[in-house]
């Protein structure tokens, strides 16, 4: 059953997901981006702005519409708040002879407002990630009290590819609740994906979508005929596996940073570091924060140095774990085609161009 959501009853959606100290993670504009914070009310939506995107590339302009939701994806994705930036472990304090340890606090619940279709594939990695044969409780902890409210892309950008990923642009799973904002006039089509999403609505008491219950999958057959960059996945995986010694490698690192932009925005990328920070007085807290594969630390061997001691290697290793050797790992592609590693590279390194230069015959 779909619903019909008035855009000024959008206020009463947002009531309902703050309802029981939830906090409402949504879109807004922050430092001339549009990032995920916590929202207060309607007013923080980044309404009348999208984004142009394109390698290395990221602009606000006014749409001149009232859409709310008239953006893609900006640099940061759910994994912010799943799997924190820096996370706090434990806190050991001195207490005489002895010692007491403290746990982080429990997080609260939060609603994730804006999930896209590749935003949600990627929630469905990281879940194999910090879920599969071994469990990482503070991931399980966020996950198990997020409620996703996911929005159909309506629009993309040059960067966007998530369907060679088969991750969208339209969103079939994963959610508890999806928006479809549709202009002239200014209204909502709201789909209900769970038990959770079911109680909403029903306290919300909309009526039926009617003529606009298809609405839904023609946003997204428009979106997804706008949608240029393409990637072969076809064998990619063994392709890759068959090209470590291209010199392509050579050729992007001429061209790389090494400054891990498009790991920190990429919604699968996992990697971490831990610091131990004990003061004077014998306290002591153990951090856990993102680290990169780019950064030379990352595959350091005591006694021995850095592993991929080259920045050609260090880039290899993301693309190929990426698009290659993440399927051994996790039964999935690492890759969801959101296009972040394309837009926020400072250089315009385009993740699709380098993996066919890569695999192209010599």
């Amino acid at each position: 059953m779909r619903y019909l959501l008035p855009a000024e009853s959008l206020g009463r959606l947002f009531a309902e997901l703050q309802h029981d100290g939830r906090r409402l993670i949504g879109p807004t504009v922050r430092d001339g981006a549009i990032v995920l914070d916590e929202l207060e009310s309607v007013a923080d939506l980044p309404r009348g702005q999208h984004d142009q995107q394109a390698p290395g590339h990221y602009r606000l302009a006014d749409a001149h519409t009232p859409l709310h939701f008239d953006h893609t994806v900006g640099p940061q994705s759910a994994k912010r708040w799943l799997h924190p930036p820096t996370l706090r472990l434990f806190r050991a304090r001195k207490a005489g002879a002895s010692f007491t340890v403290e746990p982080p606090a429990p997080p609260p619940p939060i609603a994730l407002l804006g999930a896209r279709a590749c935003d949600i594939a990627a929630i469905a990695v990281q879940d194999r990630v910090f879920m599969g044969d071994v469990t990482d409780p503070h991931y399980a902890s966020r996950r198990s009290h997020l409620l996703v409210v996911a929005v159909q892309c309506t629009r993309s950008n040059p960067t966007c590819f998530c369907p060679s990923m088969g991750t969208g642009p339209r969103v079939t799973t994963g959610f508890d609740l999806c928006l479809t904002e549709l202009d002239a006039p200014h209204r909502f089509i709201l789909e209900v994906g769970s038990p959770a999403g079911r109680a909403i609505v029903d306290r919300l008491h909309l009526p039926p979508a009617g003529a606009d219950a298809s609405a839904p999958e023609a946003a997204a057959a428009r979106t997804e005929a706008a949608i240029e960059k393409r990637l072969n996945t076809v064998g990619l995986k063994e392709r890759l596996r068959a090209a470590l010694d291209s010199p392509a490698w050579d050729d992007v690192a001429q061209r790389c940073l090494g400054c891990a932009n498009c790991t920190m925005v990429c919604p699968t990328c996992f990697c971490t570091t831990v610091d131990d920070l004990t003061t004077l007085d014998g306290h002591h807290d153990r951090i856990r924060r993102w680290d990169s594969c780019f950064t030379p630390e990352s595959s350091h061997v005591h006694g021995h140095g850095p592993v991929r001691a080259e920045l050609k290697d260090r880039y290899r290793q993301w693309l190929t774990h990426k698009l290659s050797t993440w399927h051994d790992q996790f039964d999935t592609s690492g890759c969801v085609g959101c296009g972040r590693c394309i837009t926020w590279c400072p250089a315009g390194i385009d993740i699709v161009a380098e993996a066919e230069r890569a695999t192209e015959a010599p």
